[in-house]
């Protein structure tokens, strides 16, 4: 269908010209995967032996690696998706096509609101698609949305665990150096609590593919104030690592 807006032309067809399923082999992968935005997470878990390398995507910035853990005698997958949408979902693409079928992500993300602490978690019900790969994956619409089962699997872990959280939306843009003061205010009054660059891309994917999808944040640098804050919010090891097992909790749970 024709638009003046490119971005808003939505082509239904199944099948594109470079289809990952046809090019990328199935593999006997876990059916269960972690989205990770957190290398210093990955590299321990490598370092320390407890990850196994599975799979390989090469492109011009070197390897996307894909491992296998085990938790609990459970077999588990986890990767890095890169940063931005177009990378992340063309990985998240090329593990589904190996065989992965539940997926929940865990990274960080910038808060609308400042009374939200660095290191609280946030789980999203919806991503607002200020990106553009989602567009390429469902009709246009304001919003994208994870699995209600994966939002429910990722509360009950939370709450076995006693860890407070907060469900809400989240803002993924493709430019983060154009989240403006007015842009701010007006997702602020849609009920975005946080901003990140992936999730309604991921959710999109998700959905076309037929896979389950969640997420969960952790509060990290904070755009709700006069001024951006960085709150030193990648320096947060222990919160890093401990979103990943709880990731991996919620996943298995799938």
């Amino acid at each position: 269908m024709h638009h003046d807006y490119p971005i808003l032309e939505f082509d239904p067809t199944r099948e594109a010209m470079i289809e990952p399923g046809r090019l990328i082999p199935r593999q006997n992968v876990p059916a269960h995967c972690v989205v990770c935005f957190f290398q210093d997470v990955i590299t321990g878990l490598v370092e320390s032996g407890r990850a196994r390398h599975i799979a390989d995507k090469r492109s011009e910035m070197g390897r996307h690696p894909l491992y296998e853990t085990d938790v609990d005698g459970k077999r588990l997958a986890f990767f890095h998706p890169g940063v931005g949408a177009p990378l992340a979902a063309g990985l998240l693409e090329e593990v589904i096509a190996r065989g992965c079928r539940a997926f929940i992500a865990c990274g960080g993300a910038g808060v609308l609101d400042s009374a939200i602490a660095v290191g609280h978690i946030v789980v999203p019900t919806a991503a607002v698609r200020d990106e553009g790969v989602s567009y390429h994956y469902l009709p246009p619409s304001r919003e994208a949305y994870p699995a209600a089962e994966a939002v429910a699997a990722i509360e009950r872990v939370l709450q076995r665990h006693k860890l407070p959280y907060v469900l809400g939306k989240t803002w993924s843009t493709d430019a983060f150096y154009r989240e403006t003061p007015a842009k701010v205010q007006r997702r602020r009054e849609e009920g975005c609590l946080a901003v990140e660059m992936e999730a309604a891309a991921f959710f999109a994917v998700a959905q076309f593919r037929g896979v389950t999808f969640g997420q969960i944040l952790y509060a990290g640098d904070d755009l709700g104030g006069e001024a951006w804050d960085h709150r030193d919010w990648v320096n947060r090891g222990s919160v890093r690592e401990k979103l990943f097992w709880l990731a991996a909790e919620a996943c298995l749970e799938l």
